[in-house]
């Protein structure tokens, strides 16, 4: 039975490992934007990070070619803009979810980044996603309200 259905654990282990991982590394910023929004928080981030790993992993095992495995790199972009585009909220008076926004985003790029193995720049992107989410708050120019 298992000839017919051949399962190899050794990479669903390394996959696994590579979810896992994205998992992690969304974290940082999945729990400040928990902590300071009511929108995407500690649900969205991790999923984008680890929906775009899987979408890049199985890309990378059905296109051998670079072009091919752009081509849903580029999906996995437009479709991120656009779902980070829903998290922003215009009114008259100001705008919200930028920072929601781009914490999408870039949390869809460590997915890909974690996808291709480039864990430094995975690393890179969640500690530098964080500390600016995190620390550069203050320095933000409250919009007073004109009514």
């Amino acid at each position: 039975m298992l000839e017919e259905f051949p399962i190899d654990f050794k990479l669903i282990w390394f996959h696994l490992y590579q979810l896992g991982i994205a998992f992690i590394l969304s974290l940082p910023i999945a729990l400040n934007r928990e902590s300071r929004t009511n929108g995407a928080g500690l649900r969205t981030f991790p999923l984008v990070a680890i929906s775009c790993t899987a979408f890049m992993l199985v890309a990378m095992s059905v296109f051998t070619e670079p072009g091919a495995q752009a081509r849903v790199m580029y999906g996995i972009i437009t479709g991120i803009g656009f779902i980070g585009g829903g998290s922003i909220i215009k009114s008259s008076e100001h705008v919200q979810g930028t920072a929601s926004a781009a914490g999408i985003w870039l949390t869809a790029a460590i997915g890909v980044s974690v996808a291709y193995a480039r864990y430094e720049i995975a690393i890179v992107l969640s500690l530098t996603g964080f500390m600016v989410l995190q620390f550069l708050e203050p320095y933000k120019k409250e919009v007073k309200d004109v009514t």
